[in-house]
């Protein structure tokens, strides 16, 4: 898809780039300020009024993309107005299901994303492994269990297990 000559949010012409609507290959065009909005929009409320028109699209990627931010500022208003297909919604709220879910943590409190690497703090049995994860292993390019901000999955001795985030310490 290539970028259009306005704003599929705003109707702005100014500073138009070509956004990746998550988890689906489908994009819309964004003004600079959309963009630098659009994931936390209440920095620039007055701007999303526009969205008033943009709800209202028949391209599914600019009702995801509204729905979306109508859903982060909070206006359940807008949203109960909103038509969209039942997959159309499932997309929409694919993508907001991250910034609701609770962050994984280490020991020391810091937050543990997807690929980070960190360093068990205490000797851990590795239950139907048969071995024991030994304290200063370091566990890289970790992976996050979903729906459960207690838990990372890792490779240990090259063997896949899941490890409580407690007895872990960001690098």
């Amino acid at each position: 898809m290539s970028i259009k000559d306005r704003c599929d949010l705003c109707g702005s012409d100014a500073g138009l780039t070509e956004y990746k609507v998550e988890p689906r290959d489908e994009t819309v065009t964004l003004c600079e300020t959309c963009l630098t909005s659009c994931e936390s929009p209440s920095d620039n409320e007055s701007h999303w009024y526009c969205l008033n028109e943009a709800m209202w699209s028949e391209v599914p990627a600019v009702q995801v993309m509204a729905y979306r931010i109508y859903s982060r500022l909070g206006n359940q208003d807008q949203l109960d107005m909103m038509y969209m297909d039942d997959d159309t919604k499932a997309w929409a709220e694919a993508g907001l299901e991250d910034e609701n879910a609770e962050p994984v943590r280490d020991a020391n409190g810091n937050i543990l994303k997807e690929g980070d690497s960190v360093t068990i703090i205490k000797d851990l049995v590795v239950k139907g492994a048969g071995f024991t994860a030994k304290q200063g292993t370091t566990v890289k390019n970790i992976r996050m269990v979903p729906g459960d901000p207690t838990h990372i999955q890792g490779k240990v001795n090259g063997t896949t297990i899941f490890i409580i985030s407690a007895f872990l310490k960001k690098l």
